[in-house]
């Protein structure tokens, strides 16, 4: 047994058992969700400034734990009036027709050392797609901190329409970023 094992056993142990499978009370103001992509060749990177997750994981039990992300796209600020003020529009996140994208994980699997993989499926501009998001898990009392990275190719969800949709101004690869920060109980 390696010294991360052990030091993951005795934080189980420090933590009421009744708690520690329960839903978990994510912090928007300590929590991220961020994206990044390339735009005709200059790296760029952006985050949804609104966004709501309902999470419920024992890592002790990956497989029977669940989770919704909803993100309002309308949030979505990048540093550049000119991207920020496109990105809602009909070619790109078309937030008039469908204002969130939802990631629901069905069930996690323990990839040992402290990595999981969420395991669903990811919701933008109404098309589905199955995804799989690792992500690293530390329990540090009853505060959990789950940070975790996907790549995507927008086109597979329709962001990205008529001179965008190629990839030549806008490449098709998108980095995103999950940093959450949750407690056991509501308010601490």
């Amino acid at each position: 047994m390696n010294v991360r094992h052990l030091l993951v056993l005795l934080a189980l142990q420090t933590v009421p058992s009744h708690g520690f499978a329960a839903e978990w009370q994510v912090d928007p103001s300590k929590s991220a969700i961020r994206f990044s992509g390339v735009q005709v060749g200059v790296p760029f990177t952006g985050g949804f400034q609104r966004f709501e997750a309902a999470v419920d994981f024992d890592p002790a039990k990956p497989e029977t734990g669940h989770a919704t992300v909803l993100i309002d796209l309308s949030s979505a600020k990048t540093g550049d009036v000119q991207r920020d003020e496109a990105l809602p529009q009909k070619d790109w996140f078309d937030v008039k027709a469908e204002a969130k994208a939802r990631f629901e994980a069905t069930r996690f699997v323990d990839k040992g050392d402290g990595r999981y993989d969420a395991v669903g499926t990811l919701t933008i501009r109404g098309k589905s797609k199955p995804v799989t998001l690792p992500f690293r898990f530390t329990l540090d009392g009853g505060k959990a901190h789950a940070v975790g990275h996907l790549d995507l190719v927008r086109t597979e969800f329709g962001v990205g329409k008529g001179p965008w949709a190629s990839g030549q101004w806008v490449a098709l690869e998108v980095g995103v970023d999950v940093d959450l920060v949750a407690s056991a109980e509501p308010g601490t």
